[in-house]
C-alpha cells in the first residue's frame, strides 16, 4: 500500500509539473541540444542544413575578427570587473549608514538597474558628445580637452566601459549591503574594545566576511560580462565600431546579418565553454580567498 502511495504521489507530482517541463524542453533544452547539433553544419536558413564536421570550428580558429572580438571583450572585462567592485562597495558602504532618507537613496541607487539600455545608451551618448556633452564640458572646466569618446576607436571601449559600471553599480551595491547587513555587530563591538581603527576593521573584519558576496559578484560579473552586447552595439558611432565589437555581436551577425547559423553556434559554444571554464577555476580557487562565518 505503501508503496502504491508512492507511485501515485510521484505521478500527481509529473503530472502537475508536466506543463513547465513540457515547456522547458521545447523551448530551452531542446533548442540547445540542436544548436550543439548546429556546429557540425553549414545552415543558411533558406536551404537544408549540410553537414560539414568541424570546419566550423577550423574556420573559427584562424578568423582573425572573432579574436579581435574576443580581445575586446576581455579588455572590457579587464577594467569592467574590478571598477564595478570597487564602487559598488564603495556605495554599500555609504547606502548601509543610519541616516535619515537612506530608503530613497538605496532606490535612487537601483534606477539605473531597472532602466533599458536604450535610454542609458542615448543618454550616455549626449554626455560623451566631444562638442556639446557634459563630460568633456567638466573637463575643458580644469583645462583638459577630453577625446572624442565614441567617435575615436582608442577611447570608445572606455567610454563603453565606464557607462556599464555606472548602470551595473546598484545592482551589485545591492549584494554588498546585504552582505554588510548580515555581519554580526558582535565582530565590531569586539573590534571596538580592543581599540581597532576604523580602517583596520574594514581590512580584518568587513573585507573577509564580504568574501563570499565578492565570490558571488564576480561570478556574476564574469558571466554577464562575457555576454556583453546591448551597450556595445548602440553606443559607439560609425567610425569606432571596430574597436567595440564583442563576441556577442559576431554571434549576431553571423546569424542575421550573414545567414551563418552553424558557424554563429558554433561561436556560442565556444563562448559558453569559455564561461564554463572561467566559472569552474573560480569555484576550485574559492576555498584559498573565500572566508564563511561560522
Amino acid at each position: 500500500m505503501a508503496g502504491n502511495r508512492g507511485i501515485q504521489k510521484w505521478g500527481w507530482v509529473l503530472v502537475f509539473l508536466a506543463p513547465s517541463l513540457i515547456g522547458l524542453l521545447v523551448f530551452m533544452v531542446g533548442p540547445i541540444l540542436y544548436s550543439l547539433r548546429l556546429t557540425l553544419y553549414d545552415w543558411n536558413l533558406l536551404s537544408a542544413p549540410v553537414y560539414v564536421g568541424t570546419d566550423n570550428f577550423k574556420e573559427l580558429y584562424h578568423d582573425a575578427e572573432f579574436r579581435g572580438a574576443f580581445q575586446h571583450t576581455l579588455t572590457y572585462l579587464v577594467f569592467y570587473i574590478p571598477a564595478v567592485l570597487a564602487l559598488a562597495l564603495g556605495t554599500a558602504l555609504l547606502l548601509n549608514r543610519p541616516l535619515r532618507g537612506m530608503p530613497f537613496f538605496r532606490a535612487a541607487t537601483f534606477v539605473p538597474v531597472v532602466s533599458s539600455w536604450v535610454v542609458v545608451a542615448l543618454m550616455w551618448k549626449w554626455i560623451f558628445n566631444p562638442r556639446y556633452g557634459l563630460l568633456n564640458y567638466l573637463l575643458a572646466q580644469v583645462g583638459i580637452t577630453g577625446p572624442a569618446w565614441l567617435f575615436d576607436p582608442d577611447s570608445a571601449l572606455y567610454a563603453i566601459i565606464i557607462a556599464s559600471v555606472w548602470k551595473d553599480t546598484g545592482f551589485i551595491a545591492v549584494m554588498y549591503l546585504a552582505g554588510l547587513q548580515n555581519i554580526s555587530t558582535t565582530y565590531y563591538e569586539a573590534a571596538h574594545i580592543d581599540g581597532a581603527q576604523p580602517w583596520q576593521t574594514f581590512r580584518h573584519i568587513t573585507l573577509p566576511l564580504l568574501t563570499p558576496t565578492t565570490f558571488f559578484a564576480l561570478i556574476i560579473s564574469l558571466i554577464n560580462g562575457f555576454q556583453i552586447f546591448e551597450q556595445a552595439w548602440l553606443m559607439p558611432e560609425r567610425f569606432a565600431e571596430s574597436s567595440t565589437t564583442v563576441v556577442v555581436q559576431q554571434i549576431v551577425d553571423n546569424a542575421f546579418r550573414y545567414n551563418r547559423m552553424g558557424y554563429a553556434a558554433t561561436m556560442s559554444w565556444v563562448l559558453f565553454a569559455v564561461i564554463f571554464a572561467v566559472t569552474l577555476v573560480q569555484l576550485r580557487l574559492q576555498n584559498r580567498w573565500v572566508h564563511y562565518e561560522l
